[in-house]
């Protein structure tokens, strides 16, 4: 799939961050970078980073921001060619048997193996795409899914193709902008991230953390953006099994907003922590670390 697009939708690095700004996903200069050499150069982009910090949304707002169809694969343990790159509609061929046998004619193997008789999974479906614009297929969380499934994707991430056996070789006109995500659950396979361009996404800093909240949360005032933000960002530097990513912080603050916080105190932090901490261990941990992260007992009186 490599190979410099002659007409890339996208000026630069600046021009990405720009338009992606303008359907509300804020980015920084190496995740705009990164997004505009994978589309410049036609290479899939393999983002990496902890749960939460915008990997997913990315490719969204890529499609948003292209007004292209956004194609999403959602990996997952034993996720099979079936489920993914394309099937037989065998309630079509069955009828397709009863209709010859009706006419007392014969069909041959090849004739239930049509294109009529295909159906498109995600991979294919990107591929065969006639719209004007190239889509955004995203292969969300592709480190949940099997090592097997990998292999899958070699000839699609290398040559934009998916091979039909009984059928031919489909190569897409517009090589779909690929992204890939991954939560490093598990190692990837080399010969997978040969194919790609990579990039990993950090947790954003405090002001830009506040300045995604003050979009997602408009009711939530200065001082309570501000705080939340901060106090997440030092919660994420507890012993957590699941530090809280983006997601988690704007319901938080969502939650505060609906109960009409204005001032975050640390009774109104335990009485949403279930916004914030995913299991009981880091609701423990992040209670028994409120004074710590600057909300001492007697702050709530």
């Amino acid at each position: 799939m490599s190979g410099v697009v002659t007409d890339p939708p996208f000026t630069g690095p600046a021009d990405v961050a720009r338009r992606l700004d303008e359907v509300d996903y804020l980015v920084e200069e190496g995740t705009s970078t990164a997004l505009f050499l994978a589309m410049a150069l036609g290479r899939p982009l393999l983002l990496e980073g902890e749960p939460g910090v915008g990997k997913t949304a990315a490719a969204k707002a890529m499609a948003a921001a292209l007004d292209t169809p956004l194609i999403r694969l959602q990996c997952y343990e034993g996720l099979t060619a079936a489920e993914t790159l394309y099937e037989w509609n065998h309630q079509r061929q069955l009828l397709a048997i009863r209709l010859a046998e009706s006419r007392h004619e014969r069909l041959a193997e090849a004739d239930l193996f049509g294109e009529e008789f295909l159906q498109d999974r995600p991979i294919l479906r990107a591929v065969r795409h006639t719209g004007p614009t190239a889509p955004v297929l995203l292969i969300d969380e592709i480190d949940r899914a099997d090592e097997e499934f990998e292999a899958l994707l070699l000839e699609f991430l290398g040559e934009a193709a998916v091979t039909v056996p009984e059928l031919r070789t489909f190569r897409a006109v517009r090589p779909p902008y690929v992204v890939l995500t991954s939560n490093r659950s598990r190692e990837l396979h080399d010969a997978l991230r040969r194919r790609c361009l990579y990039h990993w996404i950090d947790f954003p800093p405090a002001a830009r953390a506040a300045e995604i909240v003050r979009r997602r949360v408009p009711t939530a005032n200065e001082p309570l953006i501000a705080s939340a933000t901060d106090f997440v960002g030092r919660a994420r530097g507890l012993d957590l099994e699941k530090p809280p990513g983006m997601a988690e912080t704007i319901d938080w603050v969502s939650a505060l907003s609906v109960l009409k916080v204005s001032e975050l105190l640390r009774a109104d932090i335990v009485s949403t922590l279930g916004a914030l901490a995913k299991s009981p261990d880091d609701r423990t941990a992040i209670t028994d670390a409120l004074d710590e992260l600057g909300h001492p007992e007697s702050a709530s009186a």
